[in-house]
């Protein structure tokens, strides 16, 4: 420990092995708090590389609970955390695409930093959010599906959960946890709060043998893809990556007020959710629409994305999603 703490006190970077070691030690229980602590802050004040991301994401894997989902499963788990309070429109869209007939397993938790996490807004939602991996292997299975609660499925989170409420601010693994599927899925759509950290996310899920992503930061500071402003994205797609912008302009998006965005608790929350899942037009559906759009085009359903959106939001408005709904409340 001594060795890793005196390379990164000196500003020094981890390589993907040396990160892989260090994470695997701390997540086994080998260091103390006190430890922890100046690792994690040491990290931080240095900045954090692709290769130490890697290899937390490497070791974050390799100790969670696995849950058996079938190729070509997405996840659409993002950062949160970047202060906008908005609604779940990660979570939205991904139970739009469990009702286009896409294998889902989603990855989330609690809210941390807004009024309003995945997992809580699931739960207003009536969806059972404790599944453990066989239930959540059925429900996959069943309804394309399933949610998995990360405090279930990372039991070894419990070695750093003292010293991350001591810091009291984001860590590493505010970063590493949203790319540590259980399902350890090679398909996702990655919001991220700092656009600084989107090409490093690519090199890291590329490095952890994920096939496609997409990595969206918007130029308003959503970590979605905004039907307010240019929304870049980072494409991971199969090794090889390219940085690209998506302009509402250019797919006719007209409704143009942010504050319906704005999200408040879980109830307020869901019932959005089943507005828009029943059809009803505004800025809400727009998002949505946009962030289905972005898993359409990771799992290649579509080639262009204006098609992509398109289709996405004409499957909104026809019910399907509020339909498919209640078949994953039944689970």
């Amino acid at each position: 420990m001594i060795n890793f703490l005196q390379k990164l006190d000196s500003k020094k970077n981890l390589s993907f092995e040396e990160s892989k070691n260090l994470f695997l030690n701390i997540m086994e229980g080998k260091y103390d708090e006190d430890s922890i602590i100046k690792i994690l802050n040491a990290l931080s004040n240095k900045g954090e590389t692709k290769d130490e991301l890697a290899g937390g994401i490497f070791v974050m894997r390799s100790k969670a609970t696995l849950v058996k989902a079938p190729t070509g499963t997405i996840d659409t788990c993002g950062t949160g955390g970047d202060g906008q309070n908005s609604l779940n429109i990660s979570t939205a869209a991904a139970i739009v695409l469990a009702s286009i007939g896409i294998k889902v397993a989603k990855h989330g938790n609690k809210a941390v930093s807004s009024n309003c996490g995945s997992a809580d807004v699931l739960e207003a939602l009536k969806i059972n959010i404790n599944l453990n991996p066989l239930e959540a292997e059925k429900a996959i299975e069943k309804v394309n599906f399933a949610f998995m609660f990360a405090p279930n499925y990372h039991q070894a989170m419990k070695y750093v959960a003292g010293a991350r409420k001591k810091i009291a601010k984001k860590t590493i693994f505010n970063l590493i946890g949203p790319l540590s599927s259980p399902a350890q899925v090679k398909k996702q759509v990655v919001g991220v709060f700092d656009k600084k950290w989107m090409m490093p996310f690519a090199e890291a899920l590329k490095e952890n043998n994920v096939e496609n992503a997409y990595i969206v930061h918007s130029e308003d500071g959503m970590d979605e893809i905004s039907p307010f402003v240019k929304t870049k994205i980072v494409e991971l797609n199969n090794g090889n990556i390219r940085s690209f912008l998506i302009d509402p302009i250019d797919l006719n998006i007209t409704n143009k007020n942010k504050e319906n965005l704005k999200g408040k608790n879980a109830e307020y929350n869901a019932s959005k959710i089943v507005d828009i899942f029943k059809g009803e037009d505004n800025e809400f559906l727009d998002s949505v629409s946009l962030n289905v759009a972005a898993g359409l085009m990771v799992l290649n359903k579509e080639k262009v994305f204006k098609k992509a959106y398109e289709f996405s939001k004409h499957h909104l408005k026809s019910g399907k999603a509020y339909e498919h709904l209640q078949k994953i409340q039944a689970v």
